[in-house]
């Protein structure tokens, strides 16, 4: 939409109140509602709010910000009355005079996009699959079913509230592919049509808003969390991803063995290179490594496959005649991440390996999580780091996280984490009391 035809729709649809949306460096949602009297001076020039209290925006001397609203994003809430209802619209971020801030995650994806665009592509592609588990409330892990994968049973009890969700989701103008039951008791998955990546990454932090949303409605409360179930597996967010010039796959080569081009080699190379320096943004929580662990489908072994689901990244195997689905599957990261610094952190790795030519080595159609330490030592198959604390150091040194962040984000990025993993490192856990108090 145009900030016109905005307006316009405001009027139609009799919506109030508009909720202005943005993300913090670690990309919990913010949010402030302006009404609709409000909207037409909020479209030319932004609204003012104090910025200091963000996670990771400036200090209080310099907290000045402005709000400016996309008005592209327009869409109204589902899960809010109809009457005198309620939107959103996404905002990107400035400082006094109109630039862009740059510690704004959305700015963040922006600069990747352009650079993008500098080397001729058009289109970043993104299908992101989240999954995420239903629990009976906030406090504890107690869950609705038995369930398994693809379960199509009672024992799926979230049926209708998935259904609810997709409907919601649809009305806020976000295509739906696929939804169904997940491995795990009580775990689900919706599946976005893929969409390029700044709107991928606004529809990421809407899903997960209305997924929780529609479990509150139902008195369910939905969590993202990437490892809440001791012996079962985790939530990932397996992302599809492309470049496009044009119309035209800038990933497919029909000459290829793997129908893949120099373009697509390069990205999935750089992907692989850059991997674990980008762990701490595609896994940045504590718990975010008691998912990468191996034997629960949480791929850790840094190396690619056509058909082999433990490698980091898969190829889906393409054929001539469907060259818009040649893709690249990154199966790392997890739904609880900042989309917007995620997916510009594995744009710039992927054109990195396109720009320098990184070598793609050969695919590991073994299951990797088969082989020894030496099997794979001997195989050159490196691992994401084990924990948080090592992820950020990583993290920290890496000059390609710097150039994909910019010194503003990464700087304070690396200090929240750090303090998170201070925080849960000096922690003295029920497991450690329970296993060694009774016997030291």
């Amino acid at each position: 939409m145009t900030a016109e035809e905005v307006l316009a729709h405001i009027e139609e649809r009799d919506v109030k109140f508009i909720r202005l949306w943005f993300t913090d460096i670690v990309g919990q949602l913010k949010s402030f509602a302006v009404t609709k009297e409000e909207i037409p001076a909020a479209l030319e020039q932004g609204m003012g709010f104090d910025g200091s209290s963000i996670t990771g925006f400036n200090a209080i001397e310099e907290s000045d910000m402005v709000a400016m609203p996309d008005p592209g994003t327009f869409a109204i809430l589902p899960y809010r009355p109809q009457e005198q209802a309620v939107a959103r619209m996404f905002c990107d971020i400035r400082v006094p005079g109109g630039q862009p801030y740059e510690g704004d995650p959305r700015y963040v994806l922006r600069r990747a996009l352009e650079r993008a665009r500098g080397m001729g592509f058009d289109h970043y592609f993104l299908g992101p699959e989240l999954e995420f588990f239903y629990f009976r409330n906030n406090r504890g892990t107690e869950v609705l079913d038995q369930g398994g994968y693809f379960d199509l049973t009672t024992l799926d009890a979230a049926s209708d509230v998935r259904r609810e969700t997709v409907l919601s989701l649809e009305s806020m103008g976000i295509k739906v592919e696929y939804s169904h039951h997940e491995v795990g008791p009580s775990q689900h998955e919706i599946d976005m049509r893929y969409a390029d990546a700044l709107q991928m990454a606004d529809n990421v932090m809407t899903y997960r808003t209305v997924v929780k949303e529609v479990a509150h409605k139902y008195g369910w409360y939905a969590t993202f969390m990437p490892k809440p179930l001791l012996g079962e597996n985790g939530s990932g967010m397996h992302t599809h991803q492309s470049l496009f010039r044009g119309e035209r796959n800038a990933f497919f080569d029909p000459d290829d063995e793997y129908y893949l081009s120099d373009v697509a080699k390069g990205f999935i190379a750089g992907q692989l290179r850059h991997a674990r320096e980008l762990s701490c943004v595609f896994a940045q929580w504590v718990n975010s490594y008691k998912r990468l662990v191996p034997g629960y489908e949480a791929p850790v072994y840094i190396a690619w496959s056509r058909r082999n689901r433990s490698a980091l990244i898969r190829v889906p195997v393409s054929h001539p005649g469907k060259e818009r689905a040649t893709r690249a599957e990154l199966r790392c990261p997890d739904p609880a991440c900042n989309p917007y610094l995620t997916f510009a952190a594995l744009l710039h790795a992927g054109l990195d390996g396109i720009e320098r030519g990184y070598e793609l080595p050969a695919p590991m159609e073994k299951n990797l999580y088969e082989l020894d330490h030496e099997e794979r030592m001997q195989a050159g198959i490196e691992a994401l780091p084990e924990t948080l604390g090592e992820a950020v150091e990583i993290g920290a040194a890496s000059e390609l996280l710097l150039r994909a962040l910019g010194e503003h984000t990464h700087t304070r990025y690396v200090e929240i984490k750090r303090a998170e993993w201070e925080e849960y490192r000096v922690q003295v856990t029920p497991y450690e009391l329970e296993r060694y108090l009774p016997v030291l």
